[in-house]
């Protein structure tokens, strides 16, 4: 395009981007565009008039076997086996920098999820936000961007009172509060506070419950730090919600917003017009009696986020708080920030869990819910992991624990992982027997001319544009589907392309190539695998 545009053929400016993509028919080539269209207007031309001029430039380019116009204007291009099949080399010496780009660099945003209360264990709806968050954090950094990631701790207000208190009447011999916790955890909490803090139950009341709230706020925290770590997900940031109050942080928070003139006061309440960004009514900062809001709060953890030079503040909130997102959004409004792109709220849906066709409802631990300790000792990080993160957060999951814990093509974990490690005993056995796929030199990619070699190595290809727009449109999940469409290919690939010679057969020029493609794939799968928090087993 910049030649014709150089040579005067065309009399357009050479736009900054151009939609190339894979076609999902491979007989239309191994790219396609759009671009005939794109300058079609600018030029004067007609689509057509201008693709056949695109077109017989492209003919011309070292490694295009031919270019297709199809339809108004559209081009399809095709490469020789050369060039097509020497993407094998470019992915095996690219390694764990295959597919990163840099499509969102200098973009600092900050990711909050899970954030569950700290009165009890991670349940299954948290446990659905520590594979997905985690992933995407891995993905946005892949992308170029720089992530905070962040866990909320709800230290503050009514449920950790009760909290406090549920602990304090178990540790007397009584029944915990109407409203409180119950579960086995919540005695195993009481007698470790117990045993850490020797004439505890001798205080007065008012001392006592001050103890269980601090410690136990203390051992709960802990917890929830131990199942992160042994769930994979890391968080940079532990931001307390007391720490806000403490500062002074939601008075100045209302202060600010008071400055932008979203701030009015009715029946003794101080409010925000939320109203004016699409909220469905105002909501109070603080109540007729002086107390702040929960809402203040959030008002006021979303300025700090702003302070700490964040340019989007990322929100992943359960399946209960869709009433969150017009509220948040109206929040950073109110500041004078851009609700379009100052913050971002994903809303997850709800998750449940099978045995034998059965519902299972229960934890022995929690009582009431299943938590991500019952998940992990179930079916295993790596199971949990993808299967959480492998669906859209719009969609609703059903774990199937009977079909997690098979080795059979259903478990769709077990078929990606099976895949890297029939690729890792392929390179077993070449190094057993000697072979090498050679020097990078000497690889001829013009002999992986197959069908089934042709359609890996195209699939191979949209690794980059996968990673590219799940960082985009923060959909993690577009890499497990790519990786269980690449696992297909190449098992459909190795049981059509014998890779390794049998017996006292010679190792040829196709065998190094082969295994150059083969090394290719068990690359890309690594780094899917790796993006989404799921290790990739050489042996199964």
């Amino acid at each position: 395009m910049s030649a014709a545009v150089e040579a005067g053929e065309l009399t357009v400016a050479v736009p900054e981007h151009v939609t190339v993509e894979r076609p999902k028919n491979r007989d239309h080539g191994d790219y396609a565009t759009n671009v005939a269209l794109q300058l079609a207007k600018a030029a004067g031309r007609p689509p057509r008039a201008v693709a056949e001029l695109l077109a017989d430039r492209l003919r011309g380019i070292t490694g295009v076997a031919k270019v297709d116009i199809a339809g108004p204007g559209f081009l399809n291009i095709t490469l020789d086996t050369a060039t097509a099949g020497a993407l094998a080399r470019t992915i095996v010496e690219a390694g764990e920098a295959y597919g990163r780009n840099r499509d969102l660099a200098g973009l600092k945003i900050n990711l909050e999820f899970v954030s569950a209360n700290p009165t009890g264990p991670i349940h299954i709806g948290g446990v659905r936000w520590a594979a997905v968050g985690d992933s995407l954090a891995r993905v946005l950094r892949a992308c170029g961007a720089d992530v905070t990631t962040e866990y909320y701790l709800n230290d503050a207000g009514v449920q950790i009172t009760k909290f406090a208190a549920s602990l304090q009447a178990v540790a007397n011999g009584h029944e915990a509060p109407e409203g409180g916790y119950v579960g086995e955890y919540i005695a195993d909490i009481a007698k470790a506070i117990t045993d850490a803090v020797p004439g505890v139950l001798d205080l007065p009341e008012a001392e006592q419950l001050q103890v269980f709230r601090t410690e136990g706020l203390k051992l709960m925290v802990g917890e929830i730090k131990r199942s992160m770590d042994e769930f994979g997900t890391h968080f940079d940031v532990w931001f307390s919600e007391k720490s806000l109050h403490d500062s002074g942080a939601v008075e100045q928070a209302t202060s600010r917003l008071r400055e932008q003139g979203h701030v009015f006061e009715q029946d003794g309440a101080v409010f925000l017009r939320t109203t004016d960004f699409g909220d469905d009514k105002d909501r109070v900062l603080i109540k007729a009696d002086g107390d702040t809001t929960y809402f203040a709060a959030d008002a006021a953890y979303y300025l700090s986020k702003r302070d700490r030079g964040t340019e989007v503040a990322l929100y992943m909130l359960g399946a209960d708080h869709h009433g969150y997102v017009n509220r948040l959004k109206a929040i950073a409004a109110c500041a004078g920030d851009d609700m379009n792109h100052n913050i971002e709220v994903k809303i997850g849906q709800f998750v449940k869990m099978l045995r034998d066709g059965e519902e299972v409802r229960m934890s022995k631990r929690a009582g009431n819910i299943i938590t991500i300790d019952d998940v992990v000792e179930w079916i295993g990080v790596d199971a949990a992991r993808y299967t959480l993160a492998r669906s859209s957060t719009d969609s609703t999951i059903t774990l199937d624990i009977n079909v997690l814990t098979s080795q059979t093509n259903e478990n769709r974990v077990y078929y990606v992982q099976y895949a890297h490690s029939r690729m890792c005993a392929v390179q077993r056995n070449a190094d057993e027997h000697g072979i090498s796929r050679g020097a990078a030199e000497d690889f001829k990619p013009e002999l992986l001319i197959t069908e089934w070699e042709s359609d890996l190595l195209g699939h191979l290809g949209e690794f980059p544009r996968v990673l590219a727009s799940a960082g985009e449109l923060r959909e993690p999940h577009r890499v497990a589907t790519y990786l269980e469409d690449l696992a297909a290919k190449y098992h459909r690939f190795y049981d059509n392309c014998r890779i390794l010679p049998r017996g006292d057969e010679e190792v040829t020029d196709l065998t190094r190539a082969r295994l150059w493609l083969a090394d290719a794939t068990r690359t890309v799968v690594a780094n899917g695998l790796t993006l989404l928090g799921v290790t990739a087993p050489e042996r199964m």
